[in-house]
Protein backbone atom coordinates (compact mmCIF):
# COMPACT_ATOMS: atom_id res chain seq x y z
CA UNK A 1 0.00 0.00 0.00
CA UNK A 2 1.23 3.48 -0.57
CA UNK A 3 2.06 5.97 2.15
CA UNK A 4 -0.48 8.45 0.88
CA UNK A 5 -3.18 5.85 0.37
CA UNK A 6 -2.12 4.18 4.19
CA UNK A 7 -2.21 7.97 5.66
CA UNK A 8 -5.92 8.69 3.70
CA UNK A 9 -6.81 5.18 5.37
CA UNK A 10 -5.48 6.25 9.03
CA UNK A 11 -7.12 9.42 8.65
CA UNK A 12 -10.31 8.38 7.86
CA UNK A 13 -10.28 5.74 10.16
CA UNK A 14 -9.24 8.06 13.06
CA UNK A 15 -12.19 10.55 12.66
CA UNK A 16 -14.81 8.23 11.10
CA UNK A 17 -17.25 10.42 8.70
CA UNK A 18 -15.03 12.82 7.26
CA UNK A 19 -16.33 14.20 4.10
CA UNK A 20 -14.24 14.04 1.02
CA UNK A 21 -13.21 18.16 1.09
CA UNK A 22 -12.39 18.11 4.62
CA UNK A 23 -9.89 15.12 3.56
CA UNK A 24 -8.21 16.66 0.85
CA UNK A 25 -7.57 19.65 3.34
CA UNK A 26 -6.50 18.01 6.10
CA UNK A 27 -3.93 15.72 4.66
CA UNK A 28 -2.88 18.15 1.59
CA UNK A 29 -3.45 15.80 -1.14
CA UNK A 30 -4.96 17.16 -4.57
CA UNK A 31 -8.18 16.27 -5.19
CA UNK A 32 -7.58 13.80 -8.14
CA UNK A 33 -5.02 11.85 -5.94
CA UNK A 34 -7.62 11.27 -2.81
CA UNK A 35 -10.16 10.37 -5.67
CA UNK A 36 -7.93 7.37 -6.71
CA UNK A 37 -6.97 6.76 -3.37
CA UNK A 38 -10.49 6.48 -1.55
CA UNK A 39 -11.75 4.31 -4.43
CA UNK A 40 -9.21 2.25 -4.72
CA UNK A 41 -9.80 1.54 -0.43
CA UNK A 42 -13.32 1.47 -1.04
CA UNK A 43 -13.28 -1.15 -4.32
CA UNK A 44 -10.83 -3.16 -1.60
CA UNK A 45 -13.45 -2.74 1.34
CA UNK A 46 -10.97 -0.95 3.39
CA UNK A 47 -12.94 2.19 4.04
CA UNK A 48 -17.20 2.31 3.23
CA UNK A 49 -18.70 5.47 1.44
CA UNK A 50 -21.64 7.16 2.74
CA UNK A 51 -23.54 10.18 0.64
CA UNK A 52 -25.24 11.95 2.76
CA UNK A 53 -27.26 15.14 2.42
CA UNK A 54 -24.81 16.32 -0.58
CA UNK A 55 -21.48 15.04 0.87
CA UNK A 56 -19.38 12.20 0.74
CA UNK A 57 -18.22 10.56 3.89
CA UNK A 58 -16.08 7.68 4.52
CA UNK A 59 -15.77 5.36 7.09
CA UNK A 60 -14.39 2.44 9.16
CA UNK A 61 -16.47 -0.47 7.29
CA UNK A 62 -17.11 -1.66 10.56
CA UNK A 63 -19.73 0.94 10.78
CA UNK A 64 -23.15 -0.08 9.55
CA UNK A 65 -25.21 2.17 7.15
CA UNK A 66 -27.41 4.19 10.04
CA UNK A 67 -24.16 4.51 12.20
CA UNK A 68 -22.63 6.01 9.21
CA UNK A 69 -25.76 8.26 8.24
CA UNK A 70 -25.69 9.55 12.25
CA UNK A 71 -22.18 10.03 12.17
CA UNK A 72 -22.02 11.92 9.44
CA UNK A 73 -24.69 14.19 10.24
CA UNK A 74 -23.30 14.53 13.85
CA UNK A 75 -20.43 16.19 12.11
CA UNK A 76 -22.37 18.93 11.40
CA UNK A 77 -23.19 21.48 13.97
CA UNK A 78 -26.67 22.30 13.13
CA UNK A 79 -28.46 19.05 13.19
CA UNK A 80 -25.46 17.54 16.48
CA UNK A 81 -27.37 20.36 18.47
CA UNK A 82 -30.85 18.98 17.26
CA UNK A 83 -29.77 15.99 18.24
CA UNK A 84 -27.91 16.78 21.50
CA UNK A 85 -31.26 18.63 22.21
CA UNK A 86 -33.40 15.99 21.73
CA UNK A 87 -30.89 13.84 23.25
CA UNK A 88 -31.33 15.93 26.93
CA UNK A 89 -34.79 16.78 26.61
CA UNK A 90 -36.55 14.02 25.53
CA UNK A 91 -39.62 14.61 22.69
CA UNK A 92 -40.47 18.27 21.45
CA UNK A 93 -42.17 20.15 18.85
CA UNK A 94 -39.56 21.28 15.83
CA UNK A 95 -41.10 24.80 16.39
CA UNK A 96 -39.73 24.74 20.27
CA UNK A 97 -36.37 24.06 19.08
CA UNK A 98 -36.47 26.44 16.73
CA UNK A 99 -36.75 28.73 19.18
CA UNK A 100 -34.73 27.27 21.85
CA UNK A 101 -31.74 27.25 19.77
CA UNK A 102 -32.67 30.13 17.84
CA UNK A 103 -32.56 29.26 14.42
CA UNK A 104 -35.27 29.92 11.35
CA UNK A 105 -37.70 27.36 11.33
CA UNK A 106 -36.93 26.38 7.75
CA UNK A 107 -33.67 25.71 8.60
CA UNK A 108 -35.43 23.10 11.30
CA UNK A 109 -37.42 21.60 8.76
CA UNK A 110 -34.52 20.98 6.58
CA UNK A 111 -32.91 19.14 9.43
CA UNK A 112 -35.78 17.91 10.65
CA UNK A 113 -36.79 16.06 7.47
CA UNK A 114 -33.02 15.42 6.68
CA UNK A 115 -33.11 13.32 9.87
CA UNK A 116 -36.05 11.59 9.79
CA UNK A 117 -35.44 10.42 6.26
CA UNK A 118 -31.83 8.59 7.63
CA UNK A 119 -33.71 7.55 10.38
CA UNK A 120 -32.20 9.16 12.79
CA UNK A 121 -35.29 10.53 14.51
CA UNK A 122 -38.72 9.94 14.17
CA UNK A 123 -41.59 11.98 13.99
CA UNK A 124 -44.79 11.09 16.17
CA UNK A 125 -48.55 10.58 14.36
CA UNK A 126 -49.72 12.77 16.78
CA UNK A 127 -51.07 16.09 16.73
CA UNK A 128 -48.97 18.45 17.17
CA UNK A 129 -46.32 16.53 16.07
CA UNK A 130 -43.07 15.41 18.57
CA UNK A 131 -40.23 14.73 17.38
CA UNK A 132 -37.82 12.11 18.91
CA UNK A 133 -34.63 10.16 18.31
CA UNK A 134 -34.68 7.02 16.85
CA UNK A 135 -32.03 4.77 18.74
CA UNK A 136 -31.17 7.21 22.13
CA UNK A 137 -28.78 5.09 23.58
CA UNK A 138 -26.95 4.10 20.02
CA UNK A 139 -26.83 7.77 19.06
CA UNK A 140 -25.38 8.92 22.13
CA UNK A 141 -22.30 6.51 21.62
CA UNK A 142 -22.01 7.96 18.52
CA UNK A 143 -22.26 11.69 20.13
CA UNK A 144 -19.45 10.77 22.31
CA UNK A 145 -16.98 10.00 19.06
CA UNK A 146 -17.58 12.49 16.88
CA UNK A 147 -17.60 16.29 16.70
CA UNK A 148 -17.72 18.84 14.15
CA UNK A 149 -14.54 20.02 12.38
CA UNK A 150 -14.01 24.18 12.55
CA UNK A 151 -14.92 24.64 8.85
CA UNK A 152 -18.01 22.67 9.38
CA UNK A 153 -19.18 24.67 12.48
CA UNK A 154 -18.53 27.97 10.25
CA UNK A 155 -20.09 26.62 7.16
CA UNK A 156 -23.13 25.76 10.00
CA UNK A 157 -23.29 29.60 11.41
CA UNK A 158 -23.25 30.76 7.74
CA UNK A 159 -26.18 29.34 6.61
CA UNK A 160 -27.95 29.74 9.85
CA UNK A 161 -27.13 33.95 9.81
CA UNK A 162 -28.01 33.87 5.84
CA UNK A 163 -31.69 31.68 7.21
CA UNK A 164 -32.09 34.36 9.93
CA UNK A 165 -31.55 37.37 7.54
CA UNK A 166 -34.13 35.96 4.83
CA UNK A 167 -37.31 34.61 7.48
Amino acid sequence: MSDTRARIRRHVLDTPGVHFNRLGRDLDVATGQAQYHLRRLVRDDELAVERVAGRTHYFDPAFDPWERRTIAFLRRETARELIVRLYAEGPTRSTDLAEELNLARSTVAWHVSTLADAGVLEKSDSRPMTLQLAAPERTVTLLEAVSPSLPDRLLDRFTRTVDQLLE
